[in-house]
C-alpha cells in the first residue's frame, strides 16, 4: 500500500470512528480526568461536569442562610481519625466500588425528599433519622448495622471487623445530618479510620455541575 492511500484508509477509518466516540471536554472534573463512570442501581452512570460554561446551580442549592441551630456551619475535622474528604476522593471511592469493592459504601445520609432532588450516582440512601444512634428505634439501626454495614454483634457488643468503610454525605458544610450519624457510630465503637466524610456535600457537588441521578 502506497503513502498516499494509507493516508486515505486512515481518515477513512476515523470517519467511521469519530461519530461514534465521545468528544473531547471543555470542562473536565481535572486535568487528567473528564468523566468517571460508576455503576448506580446496576446501570452505569458517566459522571462528568455540566458543559454549559453558562450553567448556574440548582436552586435548591443555592440559598446561603438558614436558621442555626440548626443548620449551623460544621467543623473541618468533624471528629479525631475520620477523614474529610473533597469530590476528587469521593469519586475515587465512588469508582472503587463500582469496580467491585464491596468494602465501600457511599451513603447519603439525606432524607428522601431530598434525595428525590437528585443524589451522587452510587450513593445509597440511608436517612439520618433511621440511623439516628440513641434515638432511631433500636430494631431498624440495629438491622442498618448488621445488614448492610456489616457490623455483628458478639457477646453483647457490636464487633466492627468486617465493617465497611463508610462515605457519608448530606446536603453540605450547614448539613447536620451525616455528622449526627458519624457522631452516633463512633459512639458505638466504629472505627474512625472506617469513616470518610465529605463535608460539601450536595451543595458543592451541584456548585461544580457535577453528575447527579434521581431516584
Amino acid at each position: 500500500m502506497t503513502f498516499n492511500k494509507l493516508l486515505v484508509s486512515t481518515a477513512l477509518l476515523a470517519s467511521v470512528m469519530l461519530p461514534g466516540m465521545s468528544s473531547a471536554l471543555d470542562v473536565n472534573i481535572a486535568a487528567d480526568m473528564p468523566t468517571v463512570e460508576v455503576m448506580h442501581k446496576g446501570q452505569k452512570v458517566v459522571i462528568q461536569r455540566n458543559q454549559n460554561q453558562d450553567n448556574n446551580v440548582n436552586p435548591a442549592f443555592a440559598k446561603t442562610s438558614r436558621k442555626c441551630p440548626p443548620f449551623c456551619i460544621q467543623p473541618g475535622e468533624l471528629a479525631p481519625g475520620v477523614n474529610t474528604i473533597g469530590e476528587l476522593e469521593m469519586l475515587h471511592y465512588l469508582k472503587k466500588m463500582s469496580d467491585g469493592d464491596k468494602s465501600i459504601m457511599v451513603i447519603d445520609s439525606r432524607t428522601p425528599d431530598w434525595v428525590a432532588k437528585g443524589t451522587i450516582p452510587g450513593a445509597v440512601n440511608i436517612p439520618w433519622d433511621q440511623l439516628n444512634i440513641g434515638k432511631s428505634d433500636p430494631i431498624t439501626v440495629q438491622e442498618i448495622l448488621e445488614k448492610q454495614l456489616g457490623a455483628r454483634q458478639q457477646d453483647g457488643f457490636w464487633n466492627f471487623d468486617g465493617a465497611k468503610t463508610l462515605v457519608m454525605f448530606c446536603n453540605g458544610s450547614w448539613c447536620g445530618q451525616s455528622p449526627t450519624n458519624i457522631k452516633g457510630l463512633l459512639k458505638i465503637g466504629y472505627p474512625a479510620d472506617k469513616i470518610k466524610w465529605y463535608r460539601g456535600g450536595m451543595q458543592d457537588w451541584e456548585l461544580l455541575g457535577l453528575t447527579t441521578v434521581k431516584p
